[in-house]
């Protein structure tokens, strides 16, 4: 400040003495001086900062930096489907932690029976229960899962994977989910899979997870059916657990039907009520499966949804809509059955009158990048429809969806979203906290989620502008396939992450 009025005494020693000149001319000297373009500079908005670093950074100091990042929540998860290869691999092949399951693998095929009723999928799991009841020709087909050979295993961990060039949605759809079988028959497994996936995404910055994992249809070691009360209370005592808390990751559960099947009007009313009595737990009714299959239309189950609200509670739909090649009206469809959030809603933008309606509403859009892209809705990233949806108003947020299968992360979402929409600081940002403004949770939760997400989010900033170093030249622990392959993006530790709670 003493230089500033030495300066401006040095400036006046110039002007011929006039008391009311020169104090006008001074008093404008001054102005001038402490004006903002004169001051000391302001620190450069987060905002600034962050379009600078995405011009001078390599990707891997993105990513690098989008790990680092608190996250809001994953919003549309199925477990199955978050589990990677190895965790799948360990917990079966471990029966003292597993409910004392064995399981058998199908490492060979043989004419045991007509070729009409064959079963021809190798690596298809099933329990000691099942295996005991096939005659001895069948039997030979199977090997027990902790015996098998590295390269079985190999073939095995790649069998529940999309990691081959010609593969894509015939064989998520139809062998994936075929070839676990019976490992997601075990609450224990499913429950020791539900750790893991909230240690994985604790260490990404993820405050809340919602994901689909049923109570109905276990299998006892015996083969015997588990009641889905029981089931659920497996669950229930999991996240209340010392390692589930630690992890500091909110988790609500979603149960689904299979949309096409023949009696999916039935499991929805069973389904329903299930989430009225385990309201704790339990938050939403989904719909999975193929959505073009003939009998997968959402309009199937608008009767039987109106005759349940006569009588029960409310109960908020998150459903799979809208995740097809062609224009149809399903996500306006899916709408007239009372759902608040869409998952996927790919065709949405051939539906101007919808989607015009929902730039106006609280309907939010579950997006999976990576998962729309290896499913081949997408040929590339310049067909999504996101960043349309995004900045003309709808709300969205960015998931996983079965980023088991794809080897991803919710980093790799952020990741592709940044580097093929170029997303600004306050969209990033706008995606945390959907993903938790749509979280079906109490309002009480909902809002200290809210609160600590933006208590991350500052204490980031600080640390980001402070030390720019911290985050960006960090490597992650690891990175998978997808990211690899298709933005070479790699580290080398590939098994670290996915080993997190061994």
């Amino acid at each position: 400040m003493h230089k500033s009025i030495i300066t401006l005494l040095s400036l006046l020693k110039l002007v011929p003495f006039n008391f009311t000149g020169n104090f006008a001319f001074a008093f404008c000297l001054l102005l001038v001086w402490v004006s903002p373009s004169n001051a000391a500079p302001a620190k450069q908005s987060f905002d600034s900062w962050f379009e600078s670093f995405k011009q001078s950074a390599s990707a891997t100091q993105i990513y690098n930096f989008l790990y680092a990042m608190p996250k809001g929540g994953d919003l549309h998860n199925h477990l199955s489907g978050s589990g990677y290869p190895d965790w799948w691999y360990q917990l079966a092949t471990d029966s003292q932690g597993n409910g004392g399951y064995i399981y058998y693998t199908r490492t060979l095929l043989n004419t045991c029976q007509s070729v009409a009723q064959a079963d021809t999928l190798l690596y298809k799991n099933i329990q000691h229960s099942t295996y005991a009841q096939l005659d001895s020709c069948q039997q030979k087909q199977y090997q027990r899962l902790d015996g098998i050979d590295s390269q079985q295993k190999n073939s095995w961990l790649s069998a529940i994977t999309l990691d081959k060039a010609d593969e894509g949605r015939d064989e998520f759809f139809y062998f994936h989910w075929q070839r676990l079988n019976e490992l997601t028959s075990n609450p224990y497994i499913m429950a020791k899979m539900l750790i893991k996936n909230m240690q994985a995404f604790s260490a990404e910055g993820v405050l809340y997870l919602e994901t689909i994992l049923n109570a109905h249809h276990y299998k006892k070691v015996d083969g015997q059916a588990y009641a889905a009360t029981l089931v659920a209370q497996v669950f229930r005592d999991t996240l209340s657990s010392k390692e589930a808390k630690a992890t500091g990751v909110t988790v609500r559960l979603q149960t689904a039907i299979l949309r096409f099947m023949p009696d999916a009007q039935q499991q929805l009313e069973t389904l329903y009520r299930f989430v009225v009595d385990n309201a704790d737990l339990y938050v939403t009714v989904n719909m999975v499966g193929i959505e073009a299959h003939p009998e997968g239309r959402p309009l199937r189950f608008l009767q039987t949804l109106r005759g349940l609200r006569k009588t029960l509670p409310q109960v908020p739909l998150s459903i799979h809509a809208g995740e097809m090649d062609t224009a149809n009206s399903h996500v306006r469809d899916t709408l007239l059955l009372g759902a608040t959030r869409i998952g996927h809603g790919l065709n949405l933008i051939h539906d101007p009158a919808t989607m015009a309606m929902m730039r106006h509403s609280n309907i939010l859009v579950e997006t999976n990048l990576i998962s729309n892209k290896l499913l081949e809705y997408v040929d590339n990233y310049s067909q999504h429809p996101f960043p349309e949806y995004l900045r003309t108003g709808i709300p969205v947020a960015l998931s996983t969806d079965d980023r088991g299968m794809w080897d991803s992360n919710l980093t790799d979402e952020f990741f592709v979203a940044v580097t093929e929409f170029n997303l600004s600081w306050q969209e990033l940002t706008l995606l945390g906290q959907n993903s938790l403004k749509y979280a079906f949770v109490d309002d009480t939760i909902k809002n200290n989620l809210l609160a600590q997400y933006q208590q991350n989010i500052q204490v980031f900033i600080q640390q980001s502008q402070h030390q720019p170093h911290r985050f960006v030249d960090k490597p992650v622990i690891q990175t998978g396939r997808f990211i690899c392959a298709h933005y070479k993006v790699c580290y080398p530790l590939t098994k670290a992450a996915h080993k997190l709670s061994e």
